[in-house]
């Protein structure tokens, strides 16, 4: 049986192209199981230096992004998975760092054509950087319109409302309130309300 998986593991390393690439790499995207993204990571990193490596594979990135939610009454910001079970890694494509990444526990694959990893395309990598680096987190709204809400911030605390439009360019809600039995349409800050 261990033969089996030895040899299959060879043909799966013959199928990997022969010739490194130039100018220091291309990024791959590797598969690995969803809520393990940060543990495939340090184990890869681990193995990156016990095997030397670190001249065939440069970085190991799980994309992230920061978003702000609303919990029990308060403000957090938490670090959301951009793309959840996968993991960016840049490196020159031999048949030493293939194995390494591919064997590496957590890992399920490369993406790619049949058995070939297929690299990203440079612009598709500064997308995701830069993503990645946006100044403002984004916010994590729990309600859509026509929903009722609690302001829980402002002038209008304790007031509730219905959902009128989310403009999450601006992250604004408007938000249809009852004045004296009249409806008054109030623009806030999302973090300003929550859901009931």
């Amino acid at each position: 049986m261990e033969e089996l998986v030895e040899e299959k593991e060879q043909e799966e390393k013959r199928q990997v192209e022969e010739k490194p690439e130039l100018e220091g790499g291309a990024w791959y995207v590797v598969h690995s199981y969803s809520g393990y993204e940060n543990k495939v990571r340090t184990n890869l990193e681990q193995r990156i230096e016990s095997m030397g490596m670190q001249d065939k594979i440069f970085q190991v990135v799980v994309p992230t992004e920061e978003e702000i939610e609303i919990r029990d009454g308060q403000r957090r910001i938490t670090e959301k998975k951009i793309f959840p079970g996968y993991i960016l890694v840049e490196m020159i494509m031999t048949d030493d760092s293939w194995y390494a990444v591919r064997n590496t526990p957590g890992v399920t694959g490369f993406v790619g054509m049949g058995k070939k990893p297929t690299p990203l395309r440079p612009e598709e990598v500064q997308k995701i950087m830069k993503r990645m680096e946006a100044e403002a987190p984004k916010v994590k709204v729990a309600f859509l319109p026509g929903q009722r809400v609690r302001i829980i911030d402002g002038p209008f605390t304790d007031f509730v409302g219905n959902v009128d439009d989310i403009d999450m360019d601006k992250s604004k809600v408007r938000v249809l309130v009852s004045f004296f039995g009249r409806d008054t349409r109030v623009e806030l800050d999302l973090l300003q309300v929550e859901k009931m």
